[in-house]
């Protein structure tokens, strides 16, 4: 059920060639039973899921999903359920498969109506999305008409579940990698959009980040970057001495002046924001598929505006920016 050997064999010439070469010996660490004693689990879970057969794909609908014209009988719908609901926590969707409605924690597709017609048309781009958890935002990349779309996440499980979209999607151009943003090629400047979403304020050095994704561009390539952000000025940038909303790994927090200084340092060039919103618990929550506690329980219970260790709560931006160069497609 799992095979990348499609995707190694079509990298083999070109500009991937280099990536091509190690990505076999990438996946079987990323997906090492040795490493994640879960995997067996989680892959029971997916041997369980019925056959079942999709008339249609949903890529440009919130809930991202296929679906048959019958209705299932109750016992494989149920059978399907658990079986998905064996891969829980669901965080980044919402899913919809055969009429089972995967209510994740985030709902994704509000972020992506944030920034769907404020970026360049993806239609014929390579498209990598780093960080991108189980894959919801790569969907709904190819349904807009990307070329190809690479997701990266070191995270087994979510991989697991992407794969289990996969079963009933058969979607030959969007694959998602159990590995991280360090395991790309240096300086590949292989994809036309690259897309980091709540990824830079985990990293101990967000400046080595934003470098990271730059060399994943090609000339005139554009960056997407969503991130957490303070109010202020240029230079203003938050540094939680503990956790941040009980996060224990949330590294600085700019200003959205900050975030914009810091592109440009980096030799990025027309670096737009194109939204800031604050996080709200209708948008992140606890749901029977994400049964941990979510940002409800992450606020301070007498000002939600303050999150449970007294730093302004989670207000996200969208920035674009893009390398220097003339832009050609393919």
């Amino acid at each position: 059920m799992i095979d990348y050997q499609p995707l190694i064999r079509r990298w083999q010439d070109g500009k991937f060639a280099r990536w091509a070469e190690v990505l076999e010996r990438q996946i079987s660490h990323g997906l090492s039973h040795e490493r994640y004693g879960d995997l067996e689990k989680w892959q029971e879970s997916m041997a369980d899921l019925p056959d079942l057969v999709a008339d249609t794909i949903h890529l440009g609908t919130a809930k991202v999903g296929a679906n048959s014209k019958a209705p299932l009988d109750d016992e494989t719908r149920e059978q399907l359920r658990e079986a998905l609901m064996g891969l829980h926590p669901w965080r980044k969707g919402p899913f919809e498969l055969f009429g089972v409605h995967i209510d994740t924690e985030w709902r994704s597709d509000w972020k992506w109506e944030r920034l769907q017609q404020r970026i360049d048309p993806l239609v014929g781009r390579k498209v990598l999305d780093v960080g991108c958890g189980s894959g919801y935002h790569c969907w709904r990349m190819l349904g807009d008409g990307a070329a190809e779309v690479i997701g990266i996440d070191p995270t087994p499980l979510f991989v697991m579940q992407f794969w289990t979209l996969q079963k009933y999607m058969q979607r030959d151009h969007v694959w998602v990698l159990p590995v991280g943003i360090q395991h790309v090629p240096p300086k590949l400047h292989a994809f036309d959009t690259v897309f980091s979403m709540g990824i830079l304020y985990h990293r101990k050095s967000p400046m080595d980040h934003l470098q990271d994704l730059k060399n994943c561009l090609k000339p005139g390539g554009q960056l997407v970057l969503e991130t957490l952000v303070i109010e202020g000025g240029p230079g203003d940038t938050l540094v939680p001495e503990g956790r941040y909303a009980r996060m224990g790994n949330v590294w600085f927090i700019p200003s959205c002046d900050t975030l914009i200084s810091w592109l440009r340092k980096l030799g990025f060039v027309e670096p737009e924001l194109i939204d800031v919103s604050m996080t709200t618990t209708e948008e992140q929550r606890s749901t029977p598929w994400m049964r941990f506690h979510s940002l409800a329980k992450f606020l301070d219970p007498d000002d939600s505006s303050k999150s449970l260790e007294g730093y302004p709560a989670p207000r996200r931006a969208i920035v674009t920016a893009r390398v220097p160069g003339n832009f050609k497609l393919g």
